[in-house]
């Protein structure tokens, strides 16, 4: 009796085991297709998270993500070279800068925040808006003018078709315009870039997303508040915007099921806020 009772057992077990792995194999989708993305540095990180989930979901679909600032994402699309363009403004409208690309339709994907960043060694914790179109634009050129140490400040600037430059000038600086030459101006092309020379130049000044800040550089308050997830939602702090993914008309197939996996309430609330982005529902 107890030897049929543990075969019995054994062959349960084993059922189980199959009936797991089938529906394991059931949960794996056959969704096909390629899908290209470009565009916008300050979504990259989302970009690739997204990704690396959808495709353990969605294993017959191929995704490849670039980066080389947010102009790039449209014009990829409307080029027929990318499925997708990754945009920190909505591109199917008019923006300081930039005409409108008509035809493509803007999906949000998420609310990104936008901070100045310095290296830690500048001893300014918090600067007014005044204070930093003053930097930006070349008008102070000493830290110590702004209360911080005896040194020439740095400034790191992103290039032309930036989104992050878009929304830091228009949002932190007033619409300002940024300096654009001297032995103490710097330009990179990407996040990435402004990141690591935020952290290997000493009294340099920058702005970037919040999901590239390091513990070797200092995200500075702006008219002493701190650009946080909280200040966003308490209407505080300011500088910040909503990202987008442009297509080419309404998207179908594989690129119409990328879209809605990362503006899906379990990507919102789940990874999309631990890489310091906001949720879209979070934002009014």
């Amino acid at each position: 009796m107890k030897k049929w009772m543990k075969s019995l057992t054994a062959i349960m077990v084993a059922v189980s085991l199959v009936g797991g792995a089938s529906s394991a194999a059931a949960a794996k989708s056959n969704l096909k297709g390629n899908i290209v993305i470009n565009g916008s540095s300050a979504l990259l990180p989302l970009t690739l998270q997204a990704a690396s989930e959808f495709k353990k979901e969605n294993p017959k679909v191929k995704i490849s993500a670039s980066a080389a600032g947010s102009i790039t994402g449209p014009q990829s699309v409307r080029k027929g070279i990318a499925d997708i363009g990754a945009v920190d403004w909505d591109a199917s409208k008019d923006v300081p800068g930039f005409n409108k690309f008509d035809g493509l339709v803007a999906h949000p994907v998420a609310v990104t925040v936008f901070a100045a960043v310095a290296n830690p060694n500048v001893g300014v914790n918090s600067l007014t808006t005044e204070q930093l179109q003053d930097i930006f634009s070349g008008k102070v050129t000493n830290w110590k003018q702004v209360g911080g140490s005896d040194a020439k400040i740095v400034v790191v600037n992103r290039k032309f078709g930036s989104g992050t430059r878009v929304n830091f000038q228009q949002k932190a600086l007033g619409g300002k315009e940024f300096m654009n030459k001297g032995d103490n101006y710097k330009e990179v092309g990407s996040s990435g870039d402004m990141k690591t020379t935020i952290e290997t130049t000493p009294n340099a000044i920058g702005y970037i997303d919040l999901p590239y800040v390091t513990s070797k550089m200092k995200a500075l308050s702006i008219n002493d508040v701190a650009p946080t997830e909280k200040n966003v939602l308490n209407g505080s702090y300011k500088v910040w915007g909503i990202g987008y993914y442009m297509t080419k008309g309404q998207p179908t197939g594989a690129t119409k099921a990328f879209i809605e996996y990362i503006q899906s309430s379990k990507f919102q609330n789940g990874s999309l806020k631990k890489l310091k982005f906001i949720p879209l529902s979070a934002v009014k």
